[in-house]
């Protein structure tokens, strides 16, 4: 089947939703605009619509007959702090604010598949439809989660699109396994004694000292990561001293690892403790760690990702479905839901441009929301189907 003709009749009026959601972002958890037009259009399509998990999150319900099978479609809602370079029509009217990773579309296109499958209801079961906020850092769809989401609304699948600069307008890539990596946080805080820096036999550098604990964290991903694995660790920052001729007596580095098992995560984190451990006791000072859990990784169900990767070539051919693509570093909070729900996550092409997520001259292709409104409709549809 290739895409869902309504939702090229549709294609106009779900481009100016996008552009107005676009031209009024919001951020974390004050989704109140967006969550007010997403909860409306339900309501008016004939949806279920239950308000208030995560704050500001909304779920659309849509029950066809007595099968008690149910699958969940997410999308997430929130912007960016960041201010918006482009001068298009639509750009953003809120300072400081932009719909910098096509959030904005992904809202679209869940709504557009809303809309086509409340008129078609072509499955047996129930269609939860799933708007999350605050993906951006704020950890929304654990929020949903806490607030009983699956309770509320069990599935016995869910999946999620992401857009993807770069991938070229009408392709689909997923992946089973990890898709995305965990991102996690750390400082770590030495303190040394401070003198003269004529003297420094009567000091305890840390500025040396944490340059050699730099050198060593790189050591993890070098020699106790199997290099068939992707792992990251990147120091941010390196803060200490104020002037030319003094040794401080502290230092404070900071950074983020990016994992894609659970086991290197762990590990990750296990290695850069007893690295600083090590350096303490090398050199008598004290050093001390605060490793601040991320999101984990998006691991995709080996089976739901086969049937996302199925669906999508009925939507774009065969020829346009990348099974296999390498996984991102970057870091997605549907790993929450994945954790708790088997599904898988896919990738849609936002067409070649230079400009990628997270620029400030970034704009979501309305030319996509067909493929991603077909892929939500048909995904559905077949999960939900009497001969699934």
């Amino acid at each position: 089947m290739p895409i869902v003709p309504r939702s090229l009749e549709l294609q106009a009026e779900l481009t100016r939703i996008r552009r107005d959601i676009h031209a009024h972002p919001e951020l974390a958890y004050e989704e109140h605009r967006t969550s007010d037009i997403v909860a409306a259009k339900l309501t008016e399509w004939g949806l279920e619509v239950h308000r208030g998990l995560g704050k500001t999150g909304v779920v659309g319900t849509l029950r066809k007959g007595n099968s008690p099978k149910a699958v969940g479609l997410r999308a997430d809602m929130d912007a960016l702090p960041m201010q918006e370079t482009n001068e298009f029509e639509h750009r953003s009217t809120n300072t400081g604010r932009m719909h910098a990773c096509g959030h904005d579309g992904h809202t679209t296109m869940l709504l557009g598949a809303a809309k086509v499958m409340a008129e078609t209801r072509n499955f047996e079961g129930a269609v939860h439809f799933i708007f999350q906020p605050a993906e951006e850092g704020g950890g929304g769809a654990k929020a949903m989660i806490d607030d009983g989401l699956f309770e509320k609304f069990p599935c016995d699948a869910v999946f999620a699109i992401h857009n993807k600069p770069g991938l070229k307008l009408g392709t689909i890539a997923t992946k089973p396994g990890p898709l995305l990596a965990a991102a996690d946080r750390w400082d770590i805080r030495i303190k040394g004694h401070g003198g003269h820096a004529a003297h420094p036999h009567l000091a305890r550098d840390p500025i040396v000292i944490g340059s050699q604990v730099v050198m060593a964290l790189q050591g993890i991903v070098a020699r106790n990561t199997d290099p068939l694995d992707a792992a990251v660790v990147t120091v941010g920052f390196m803060k200490g001293g104020s002037a030319y001729n003094v040794i401080p007596g502290e230092m404070h580095i900071g950074g983020t690892t990016r994992t894609t098992t659970v086991e290197n995560r762990a590990m990750v984190e296990r290695r850069m403790r007893e690295i600083c451990a090590g350096a303490a006791a090398m050199h008598g000072v004290e050093i001390s760690v605060e490793h601040r859990a991320g999101y984990g990784p998006t691991i995709n169900d080996a089976d739901k990702a086969r049937f996302a990767a199925d669906v999508a070539a009925e939507v774009c051919g065969e020829a346009n479905i990348l099974r296999t693509v390498k996984p991102s570093m970057g870091a997605e909070d549907f790993s929450y839901m994945l954790n708790a729900v088997p599904g898988a996550m896919v990738w849609l092409g936002n067409g070649i441009s230079e400009q990628g997520l997270h620029n400030p001259g970034y704009d979501f292709n309305d030319q996509a929301i067909p493929f991603g409104v077909s892929f939500f409709v048909r995904a559905a549809e077949r999960f939900l189907s009497k001969d699934a």
